[in-house]
């Protein structure tokens, strides 16, 4: 396998983790397994949520396909276990550094993309029970969210 195709499956199996998380998070986060993620939406005490889960139930595949795919010279299989841990990586810093915030690396930024995910993730949030949510995917955002960050960002503008 040529190291552009390996690269390519990388970046391939990243964008597609994004509607692989969407479709997760709508019907099975906020389905079946509500029982982990419902402390998400209603906090308690303490750092760790039974949500944390989920960080388990998408790295053991990553790690199966990276070890099974090194070890047994299938590196397609490695390159799709790369593909979904470098999302993983893209999900904790947008959804628990910066959305969250909690880890209180970029409590300040006044970045449009991250003003977006932000919102977008607080009309996620207002939906404290499993049904009638929006907004399900993490990296990639609808359009009505921009109109909204951007529309503000006008509004505030054309008052200075």
């Amino acid at each position: 396998m040529s190291v552009f195709i390996f690269f390519a499956v990388v970046l391939i199996t990243f964008f597609l983790m994004e509607g692989i998380t969407w479709l997760t998070h709508k019907f099975v986060m906020h389905g079946f397994l509500w029982y982990l993620h419902e402390d998400h939406h209603q906090p308690t005490a303490g750092f760790f949520e039974k949500n944390d889960a989920f960080f388990l139930i998408f790295a053991i595949p990553s790690w199966l396909c990276i070890m099974l795919g090194l070890q047994n010279q299938l590196y397609i299989v490695a390159a799709i276990g790369f593909g979904i841990a470098l999302y993983g990586l893209g999900y904790f810093i947008v959804h628990e550094v910066i959305i969250h915030q909690r880890f209180k690396w970029f409590t300040r930024s006044n970045n449009t993309y991250v003003r977006t995910i932000r919102w977008a993730h607080k009309m996620h949030h207002k939906h404290l029970g499993k049904e009638d949510g929006e907004s399900f995917g993490m990296l990639f955002v609808a359009k009505k969210y921009w109109d909204k960050v951007r529309r503000d960002r006008e509004f505030k503008s054309s008052k200075v």
